[in-house]
């Protein structure tokens, strides 16, 4: 949901790059529990793109072979013929036109019962990609695609610049096409026990979530490109140059952002004195760098990573290390979406929260209570309107009005203007699931 390149974030970007491809088109999202309701929200602006958006939860997070492998088993009930476009949603792809291009090959292939993947024509020695080596030409089309010879992991730089000089080396794009039935079956082939564990969830799915929780923590942590791909004797590599570029890390920024004469990407609020190489992406505040090399500095409302290129990758430690310590940050943004606004956590304490709520004009929260906290709301500007118990009042700019704990109440913006207001929260817990509605006009529970 960042907004790093083009004009748009990377998951509506990824969604935007099917317009216009196929009236059948559906896209179905596979994620966890506590992402799926912020997703909806991020993907409203996109009107007749969002009605034919479906999502498939996860537990959690297994890797790409178990979620794959979930989504297949949901379309193969639908439809065992349909055709399954994997597309991750960190990418980014400068021709549109020439993927769909491509995407239309790939599709003609998957239908013959083939798995199909786009190999990007490298332009430099990269170390950060997989590879595929194309094998024989496919006889059975018209275009240029290849059996795949084999996948190969990340390389060093001396046989990154060997698989260049060969020339039947591409890129692997991570997007891949084909029926849903057939990736089941290679599944079943390939990975027994992820197979045996979607049957039973198959079986289950009217059970309880904890049956189903306790299947799909036994499944392996393994990529769909190490369980099935590199064994499969059914893979197609379909050559693409359609601007291609996997956003995995702030790294890949290098080949896609413009840069200085200097060598550095310098975006956002900032100063900086004599940097070469760097990235450096500022956010609100202030960002003063000096004299950095090969550096990588991103600052966000939730956090700042400071990190050089080399090592930039393994910020998932960090993220790990925050699991580990049980800290909050890795799970909750400062600033989060919701079909009504947003908000944002502007300070928090024992005891108490402050935030700065934004209202859309005609948009209302749900009528509710809290059983932990009571409110107060300032009003900054707008007019607010809140229900308060039996009461039914508007709220000025410089006004302020005050929500006892477990009373009923809502806010609501009847103008056509945003409204802003700060919110002090106060009590014994003041987290975000201490909330019971009782109405709400985008269907949450």
């Amino acid at each position: 949901m960042l907004h790093i390149v083009g004009e748009d974030t990377l998951l509506r970007q990824t969604i935007k790059r099917l317009d216009g491809f196929h009236p059948s088109v559906n896209i179905w999202i596979v994620t966890v529990k506590s992402l799926a309701e912020d997703i909806r929200f991020h993907l409203q602006p996109l009107e007749k793109d969002a009605e034919r958006v479906h999502f498939i939860i996860e537990p959690f997070g297994k890797n790409t072979a178990p979620a794959i492998g979930l989504a297949a088993l949901i379309l193969n009930k639908i439809s065992p013929n349909s055709i399954m476009v994997v597309m991750p949603s960190d990418h980014s792809i400068k021709s549109i036109k020439q993927f769909q291009e491509k995407l239309q090959g790939a599709i003609q292939v998957a239908e013959q019962g083939y798995l199909a993947t786009f190999g990007i024509k490298p332009n430099r020695p990269e170390t950060a990609y997989g590879y595929i080596q194309s094998g024989p030409l496919f006889k059975n089309s018209n275009n240029e695609i290849f059996h795949v010879e084999k996948f190969l992991e990340k390389p060093d730089l001396k046989t990154a610049e060997a698989f260049i000089q060969q020339g039947n080396f591409y890129w692997n794009s991570g997007i891949f096409v084909w029926k849903a039935s057939k990736i089941l079956k290679e599944i079943e082939t390939y990975l027994p026990g992820l197979h045996q564990g979607l049957k039973k969830i198959d079986e289950l799915q009217n059970q309880e979530d904890e049956t189903i929780n306790e299947i799909y923590s036994s499944f392996e942590n393994i990529s769909i490109d190490y369980g099935v791909l590199e064994k499969s004797q059914d893979v197609l590599v379909i050559p693409s140059d359609f601007g291609w570029s996997d956003l995995g890390s702030w790294s890949a920024l290098d080949n896609i952002l413009e840069k200085d004469e200097r060598g550095n990407i310098l975006r956002g609020n900032l100063v900086d004195i004599g940097s070469a190489n760097s990235t450096v992406i500022a956010s609100d505040r202030v960002i003063a760098t000096i004299g950095l090399k090969d550096m990588v500095v991103i600052d966000t409302p939730d956090a700042t990573l400071v990190s050089s290129k080399e090592k930039v990758q393994e910020v998932r430690k960090v993220v790990e290390a925050l699991k580990k310590n049980n800290r909050e940050e890795h799970l909750v943004h400062r600033t989060v979406e919701r079909p009504w606004g947003s908000y944002t956590v502007l300070e928090k304490g024992s005891r108490y929260k402050i935030k700065r709520i934004v209202l859309h004009p005609k948009a209302k929260l749900s009528l509710q209570i809290h059983r932990h906290r009571s409110e107060h709301w300032v009003v900054i500007s707008g007019t607010a309107r809140v229900t308060r118990g039996e009461e039914v009042f508007d709220v000025h700019p410089n006004e302020s009005t005050f929500i006892p704990i477990s009373v009923k109440h809502r806010l609501e913006n009847p103008g056509l203007v945003p409204i802003q207001i700060i919110e002090v929260q106060n009590g014994d817990y003041v987290e975000e699931d201490d909330i019971e509605r009782f109405d709400d006009e985008y269907g949450r529970t």
